[in-house]
């Protein structure tokens, strides 16, 4: 038979060893462990900070791009450009009765029609409001027209005639009449000013356009002597 074993010597053979390191996770009652739970906070909150970085990069990215694609339109696409007007040609009908001042009747008209065009350059319509057309003679308004409302299209040149009717009574009071019709030259002026407005998209213009032709009528031959001097402004 085996000799019997003490007390004491069984339990030095039964006693574990520990383990040379151990972390101790602290959990609540509810077995959430705090270490873990405070990672995964901050991990969450730095996602959400990239995130934001990035959407408020992206939306910076985005507002430089659509300002620069918006100037450059304003500088190019939809810039305004200036109308252009101009006097084609202009014809007179009734000045074979002014020749004299003690010929002239009252009841005598003179007929002054112009050639008139608005050059359109823009890439949509030039929209213009009614205006009117004034002859002047010695300073002094003698006859005035109404020209009606239109529009000029894109890229192109509106062409319209416009019908003076002078009145030769106006023309009797005039000192200067009597030397002008004994050199047989009428010096007068036509001028106009049309206002309206171009519709660029986001961009709308307002034009005004004002033409001042100062001419010299030979009387002889009913027509023009030589040539038409023509002031032009354009304001926007």
């Amino acid at each position: 038979m085996s000799p019997p074993q003490s007390p004491n010597s069984s339990r030095d053979q039964v006693r574990p060893l520990a383990p040379s390191s151990h972390r101790i996770h602290v959990e609540n009652e509810e077995g959430v462990n705090y270490t873990s739970a405070t990672s995964n906070t901050e991990l969450s909150k730095k996602r959400r900070r990239r995130r934001c970085v990035k959407c408020f990069a992206c939306c910076g990215v985005t507002t430089v791009i659509v300002g620069i694609v918006i100037l450059i339109l304003a500088l190019t696409v939809f810039k305004a450009k200036d109308p252009k007007i101009r006097m084609n040609s202009i014809r007179f009908e009734g000045l074979s009765f002014l020749t004299r001042s003690s010929n002239l009747q009252p009841n005598l008209n003179i007929t002054v029609v112009a050639d008139i065009s608005i050059k359109n350059p823009n890439s949509v319509s030039f929209k213009f409001r009614a205006a009117t057309a004034g002859v002047s003679y010695s300073d002094r308004v003698i006859a005035e027209a109404l020209i009606p409302r239109g529009s000029a299209r894109a890229r192109r040149t509106l062409r319209m005639d416009v019908s003076v009717t002078v009145m030769t009574e106006k023309l009797v009071g005039i000192p200067r009449l009597t030397n002008d019709l004994i050199a047989m030259e009428l010096p007068i002026s036509m001028s106009t000013n049309i206002n309206g407005r171009v519709n660029l998209g986001l961009f709308k213009k307002s034009v005004g356009v004002r033409m001042n032709c100062n001419m010299v009528i030979d009387l002889q031959r009913q027509q023009v002597k030589g040539n038409m001097d023509c002031d032009r402004k354009v304001s926007m």
